[in-house]
């Protein structure tokens, strides 16, 4: 998201960005299916839905440095104690709290995958049930960015708005590959180690971000 904002207006970003991740995370949900609690789907679409519903009187559009600040700060939530915020995706409130506030930060800021991980981070569940379970969630959250953004961009700016097909095209059998290659390290990995490398890249990608928010690169 923040590499497309460097190069596209935010309407443009958040489109193609939806696009591609919806696809991505779609796959990844469709390879990992059988790890898949639709429980906690179901609880996490009735916190989606109340955030659709409250989007509809908003208009805002994030500037670039803001977007930056947003994607820098949201990682460094994963650091928050354990005895502070103890969120678990396995719990039905949870679960509708995690529908709400994902669903409303990624239409509005493009990603909240890091808000997402404060939920599944200290969860019972195993490593392939939190990519399976995330990634369903994240597609879910994807397809509404793409609703939200798409009206207003092509009412602003007309068709031209919308992203070239043939990005597209090309973008999204990468996203697949990708997607495919990851699934590979994470079966070679255990819950102890996923757990611990998601925190750490997640911050080291956080600090970049704040870093340009700060104009520093």
């Amino acid at each position: 998201m923040g590499m497309l904002a460097a190069v596209v207006s935010i309407p443009q970003a958040m489109i193609i960005h939806g696009a591609i991740q919806f696809v991505a995370n779609g796959w990844r949900a469709f390879l990992l299916r059988r790890h898949i609690n639709w429980t906690l789907i179901r609880h996490y679409i009735v916190g989606a839905l109340i955030a659709i519903a409250l989007l509809c009187f908003v208009n805002w559009v994030p500037d670039k440095p803001t977007l930056y600040l947003i994607l820098g700060l949201l990682p460094l939530l994963i650091w928050l104690p354990k005895n502070l915020f103890h969120a678990d995706i396995l719990r039905k409130t949870d679960s509708i709290i995690a529908g709400f506030l994902v669903s409303g930060l990624n239409t509005l800021a493009g990603v909240a995958g890091p808000m997402l991980d404060i939920f599944f981070v200290r969860s019972d569940l195993t490593r392939q049930g939190i990519v399976a379970n995330k990634s369903t969630t994240q597609a879910l959250a994807h397809l509404i960015k793409i609703g939200f953004w798409t009206g207003p961009a092509i009412q602003a700016a007309g068709m031209s708005a919308l992203p070239p097909l043939w990005f597209l095209i090309a973008a999204i059998p990468i996203s697949m590959t990708g997607t495919w290659l990851g699934g590979l390290v994470l079966h070679r990995m255990n819950d102890v180690n996923f757990k611990s490398w998601m925190k750490w890249l997640v911050t080291a990608i956080g600090v970049v971000f704040l870093l340009r928010a700060a104009g520093i690169f």
